[in-house]
């Protein structure tokens, strides 16, 4: 099994409605986002995916989120902008564009660093 993992970064800001704490303020974080890719079989050049395209994926949907108020877009205009649903939102939208790209490998985990020494990793596992 081989795994490809890819980095990128957002900046945005949100408040956690129904929070007791700072958190429930306006506030805004760089986030981290990694994003692990797995399969077995190679292609014909010896590649599982080529990071070129997982990394405009990954661009693809993180743009969507870039320096946006995410309280403002969808999902998180009726949910939590926690850094739970942030995780579980682009694994999704990586999940559905991945698809369409290959059949050959699946899309493993996506982990959202809220900063250096917090994370929260979503995964179909």
């Amino acid at each position: 099994m081989f795994k490809v993992t890819v980095k990128d970064y957002f900046s945005g800001a949100h408040s956690l409605r129904n929070y007791k704490g700072k958190c429930e303020e306006l506030h805004g974080h760089n986030w981290k986002v990694e994003v692990s890719i797995s399969g077995k079989q190679l292609n014909k050049i010896g590649l599982l995916i080529d990071f070129v395209e997982v990394k405009k994926i990954v661009k693809e949907v993180l743009g969507k989120l870039d320096h946006r108020y995410l309280n403002e877009i969808e999902p998180f205009d009726s949910i939590n902008p926690s850094s739970e649903n942030i995780a579980k939102y682009i694994y999704k939208e990586i999940e559905k564009k991945l698809r369409k790209e290959t059949k050959k490998c699946k899309l493993v985990e996506v982990v959202v660093y809220e900063s250096e020494t917090t994370s929260v990793t979503y995964s179909k596992l």
